[in-house]
């Protein structure tokens, strides 16, 4: 086990608050980054792959909550779920909007609702060793999944080639909301993960498992679009594509990707060492969507205190 050498940068952890955010679809275009609907559909990808992914992380970590032993590791795996859930819900509400465009993902989710649920879901194993490993198995594939979705929350959060090129706000406010979270909560994951097991085999083995499922599903996903799309003739996605999006600075760069790999697998290796929580939290603090969600909140709050 290696769960000394895991570092952590004690000034990055945060207390966890889910936001209660909604968002209003009516004005979205069906090309939300205009003129490149390569770089739309390969980010719309998301609002298939995650709820269900989420879902799943927020139904294990249920079963795993036993296991905890530290009340503060407790606490920020209880402020994860909460805001897994809410990620969950928001990219769900965009589906109704795209079938109103002409593009039904139900093929496609579809797809994805099996894996989460079928593949990775509970099995009819006795209690015991078997049952726990597969628990283990599936808290590892998480931590491996969530250097991911930190990776693009970072890299959304400083994207500013989709304001330049006149993105949709209220999309780009629902990416970076979600993204600032991913990164306040980037190290739950992990750190759940050392704590119940910490195996560097197994982090090096779903870490594999985990980056070639998510390539194939984004790949698929961003191909059933891009094909599906009902104002392009010949629409199709490439890697060529993706690695070109990525030099233009509206998608990850190829490289970026790649250099993020050794870094997870590194035996020294801790969330708190990638992207910024001052970065995070200055974004939710301006965003619209989490600002009219704060609001809300305290809305609701004055209203119980005068009852």
């Amino acid at each position: 086990m290696s769960h000394k050498l895991a570092r952590p940068v004690e000034s990055e952890h945060i207390a966890l608050t889910a936001r209660n955010v909604s968002f209003s679809w009516q004005d979205t275009p069906l090309h939300w980054v205009p003129g490149d609907p390569f770089t739309t559909h390969t980010i719309n990808v998301l609002h298939l792959l995650l709820p269900a992914g989420e879902r799943w992380f927020v139904h294990v970590y249920k079963q795993v909550l036993p296991l905890i032993r530290d009340e503060r590791l407790r606490e920020d795996v209880v402020g994860f779920i909460g805001q897994e859930a809410m990620h969950s819900q928001a990219h769900d509400e965009v589906l109704p909007h795209l079938r109103e465009q002409g593009l039904d993902p139900t093929p496609y989710t579809a797809q994805v609702d099996w894996f989460f649920e079928k593949l990775l879901g509970d099995r009819t194993l006795p209690p015991g060793r078997a049952r726990r490993w597969w628990l283990l198995e599936r808290v590892a594939l998480i931590a491996a999944i969530e250097h991911y979705t930190a990776f693009l929350g970072d890299w959304v959060l400083g994207a500013t080639e989709l304001d330049r090129r006149g993105a949709d706000p209220t999309m780009l406010d629902l990416l970076r909301w979600h993204g600032a979270e991913e990164v306040e909560h980037r190290s739950v994951a992990f750190d759940l993960f050392m704590h119940v097991d910490g195996s560097y085999r197994r982090r090096v083995r779903t870490w594999a498992t985990a980056f070639t499922a998510l390539v194939f599903l984004w790949q698929r996903g961003a191909r059933f679009f891009m094909e599906n799309d009902p104002t392009l003739v010949d629409g199709k996605a490439s890697f060529k594509d993706f690695y070109l999006s990525g030099r233009r600075g509206t998608l990850p760069s190829t490289g970026a990707v790649l250099k993020s790999v050794p870094r997870y697998l590194s035996r020294t290796y801790h969330p708190s060492q990638e992207g910024s929580t001052a970065r995070a939290v200055a974004y939710l603090a301006a965003s619209p969507a989490a600002l009219a969600a704060q609001r809300g909140s305290h809305a609701v709050e004055a209203e119980g205190e005068v009852s």
